[in-house]
């Protein structure tokens, strides 16, 4: 804890920066490394996020490290995942390589010193800090966790009731016998509804557009198989990894050549608990076809098992405005209420809103180019962490810890100190592409920060194309001597 240099700066004790840690200990012994976080314990979303239900929306088996065995139900509760994490500190011994409560405000990189350094303040005792490490790797995530994403309605004021933000729920808010309207359709709407119905007198999701669904049993047939026959865990967790992975695979690639096959099952699902005579058309048919935005699972159909009780209904219109008892939809339409949750979204994040300083020169990330969606041209000895949508984070976070210990390595070898991705000759005239392809994956977050974002190329290793199932291959064989990483 005392100190002030180290090899490797890891920003973030969540899920990428704990698994970022274990592959330090595992694949680098003797590297010097410490965690900063800003928040009083681990667990990044987990922690933040403390709304009635709150659970993954990705298997575990997948959303859990491949060096970690998940042994419970394939969707989790945060507690779960929470003691899950835990549990990889205490076996790693990483306590004492995590500062908690550290803001970092500015970041700063020195050619000459060939190091980072990062200032900020600790939020238990308001004192200033600084540290510097030679590489930096940014594991905080992709989104603001002190504050989500609300639109600004007319008449939010002079509504009497009380609206929340899921993330940042308050721990005393009472809602037994209470009209709730959930604003969003997404995961946490999902999540939220079928946990709360019970109590409320009604709880309504209003959405302006509808959002594809997936239900299923909370729990994998080969899972509990193997376990019947007292496989070990290890075993089970990476063969259901690869069964869960290779029926994804399966399901992106349906939705994208034949999206009415794929809709037409997500829909059985639906019907198979609110009946045939249930019309999908207005609530449960988007505009868009499967996984152009997240599916959201909905374990046991709990969401349309409240819809079917009659506790929770769903309403697809636009806001007019909000009047003192409740929200006026474009249709004329008042839905009465005490209590509204806006669960509209995110607010991206570009690397922790810290201040990027090269030399003296301001960093602009969205003038840099993304070298495997990982790192970005001209910015030395740093590496971020941005997962995938489709398929789990934390596969991708796994990937590019096993990437830079091998870019570690390889430093090593070279005795180098410095490694900066650089456009090449050959690159010279390729087209720039946003971060993200709006035609293929456009959830609101994403678009509002996209033009904040870094650019990807048309062309290898310049793509950041989401794609597990490639990257898989892909990160392993990377050539790191091919020019596109200038090593000193």
């Amino acid at each position: 804890m005392a100190n002030d240099h180290v090899d490797v700066l890891i920003v973030g004790a969540g899920i990428s920066g704990i698994g970022a840690a274990h592959h330090l200990l595992a694949d680098r012994p003797g590297t010097t490394f410490t965690i900063l976080e800003c928040q009083e314990g681990y667990g990044g979303t987990w922690r933040t996020h403390t709304y009635p239900g709150v659970r993954s929306d990705s298997d575990l088996y997948t959303f859990g490290y491949s060096f970690k065995p998940w042994t419970g139900a394939p969707i989790a509760t945060a507690e779960e995942i929470l003691t899950y994490l835990g549990e990889v500190i205490e076996e790693d011994g990483l306590d004492e390589h995590i500062r908690y409560q550290h803001q970092i405000d500015t970041a700063t990189w020195s050619t000459e010193d060939r190091r980072w350094t990062l200032t900020g303040t600790r939020t238990d005792t308001g004192e200033a800090f600084t540290i510097s490490a030679g590489f930096l790797w940014m594991c905080q995530g992709y989104y603001r966790h002190t504050e989500g994403y609300t639109p600004e309605w007319d008449g939010m004021d002079d509504f009497a009731g009380q609206v929340v933000h899921p993330q940042t729920w308050p721990d005393d808010l009472d809602y037994a016998g209470k009209r709730v309207v959930v604003i969003g359709s997404g995961a946490t709407a999902a999540t939220l509804i079928p946990a709360m119905a019970p109590d409320c007198e009604h709880i309504t999701m209003l959405q302006r557009s509808p959002t594809y669904f997936a239900t299923g049993r909370n729990a994998n047939e080969l899972a509990d198989q193997l376990r019947d026959l007292e496989v070990p865990d290890e075993w089970t967790h990476e063969i259901v990894r690869r069964q869960v992975l290779k029926t994804q695979a399966l399901v992106t690639s349906m939705s994208a050549e034949h999206p009415e096959l794929v809709k037409e099952e997500l829909f059985k699902g639906i019907k198979a608990i609110l009946g045939d005579d249930y019309d999908l058309s207005p609530h449960f048919t988007p505009a868009y076809r499967p996984w152009q935005q997240r599916i959201a699972f909905v374990p046991d159909g709990d969401l349309f098992e409240g819809i079917k009780s009659g506790k929770a209904s769903v309403v697809t219109d636009t806001i007019d405005r909000f009047v003192p008892e409740g929200i006026r939809l474009a249709s004329g339409e008042v839905l009465e209420a005490d209590l509204i949750i806006t669960a509209t979204g995110f607010e991206m994040s570009v690397l922790g809103d810290i201040t990027f300083t090269i030399d003296d020169e301001p960093l602009d990330f969205a003038q840099t180019v993304g070298y495997r969606g990982t790192m970005f041209t001209g910015v030395p000895n740093m590496a971020w962490v941005f997962g995938y949508f489709r398929a789990s984070w934390t596969l991708r976070a796994d990937l590019i810890a096993d990437f830079v210990c091998r870019l570690l390595d390889h430093m090593d070898e070279l005795g180098a100190d410095i490694v900066v991705p650089q456009l090449r000759a050959q690159d010279a005239d390729m087209g720039l592409l946003p971060w993200v392809d709006p035609e293929d994956f456009n959830p609101g977050y994403l678009m509002r920060a996209l033009h904040l974002m870094p650019k990807q190329g048309t062309k290898e290793p310049w793509r950041f194309t989401q794609d597990y199932w490639a990257e898989k291959d892909e990160f392993p064989a990377a050539d790191l001597d091919d020019g596109a990483l200038r090593y000193r």
